[in-house]
């Protein structure tokens, strides 16, 4: 069996291999207001996931995490990097988790940051406001750079994400809302979650940092933030005034722990 096409990847730096993974929806441009202070240190790789940025679907592609897990593994692998340390967002940790559980000899750290699966009872259907978010950003997007400049528009489609929308950098709202509305593997992606939680096991070996933001409305405290799905070992932070992306609304605070995750590695 042919092996799959490797994901869309750049990669910036040197230093040890730090594997950066976006969420469901977004791109390698969600990692941008922490990409150059991690490259002083690292070898930085950002990657698109399947119908996600500037990597195309293919049809029939699987997209359940623990598959999306092996492509991250092999795209990386066939780069001659044997092992590496793994950040993602979302989506992007519930992935980061699959594939320090499937393949722990090829991960050094792994830096959750509010991962999805982490819920008791899964989904069993899209949630309507998520996907509305969707329709709007696909007819939004070709003029995002001309109304991102506006209050109305940021609060529109930034409010629920973080709740430092209004310091949001309009790059970022830009970059988002593109990716957000030609995103064609968002909804396969979503479909494929459905049913399914993170149940799998991390060795003790693979040090695992969760993070948090104290008002994230996509993935609640009350029933997406499961502390006994995570690994046992998983150290567990939250952030005071942090949303969906701990990366946008603490970008130092979230280099600072991806420092100390990397730095506890073996």
């Amino acid at each position: 069996m042919p092996l799959a096409k490797p994901l869309w990847n750049k990669r910036f730096g040197d230093g040890a291999p730090l594997v950066l993974i976006h969420g469901m929806g977004s791109s390698h441009h969600a990692w941008q207001l922490i990409t150059p202070e991690l490259a002083r240190e690292y070898h930085v790789i950002l990657i698109d996931l399947p119908g996600h940025g500037d990597m195309s679907l293919s049809r029939g592609e699987a997209m359940d995490p623990l598959s999306l897990s092996d492509r991250v593994h092999s795209t990386i692998t066939r780069m001659g990097i044997e092992r590496f340390h793994l950040v993602g967002n979302s989506l992007g940790g519930w992935i980061a988790l699959e594939l320090a559980s499937a393949h722990p000899d090829s991960v050094l750290s792994v830096t959750a940051l509010a991962p999805a699966g982490l819920w008791l009872v899964p989904e069993t259907k899209r949630i309507w406001q998520a996907a509305h978010a969707r329709r709007m950003a696909q007819v939004l997007h070709p003029v995002a750079p001309a109304i991102a400049r506006f209050r109305w528009a940021k609060k529109m489609g930034f409010a629920l994400v973080s709740p430092q929308w209004e310091k949001l950098p309009l790059q970022i709202c830009i970059d988002a809302t593109k990716a957000m509305g030609k995103s064609t593997g968002y909804f396969p992606a979503w479909d494929a979650l459905l049913g399914r939680r993170f149940e799998a096991s991390v060795p003790e070996s693979i040090p695992v940092t969760v993070v948090f933001g104290d008002t994230d409305n996509t993935l609640p405290a009350a029933f997406s933030q499961e502390r006994t799905l995570a690994p046992a070992h998983a150290e567990w932070i939250t952030l005071k005034q942090g949303g969906h992306a701990p990366m946008w609304d603490h970008p130092d605070d979230v280099v600072h722990i991806i420092r100390r995750t990397t730095s506890k590695a073996k």
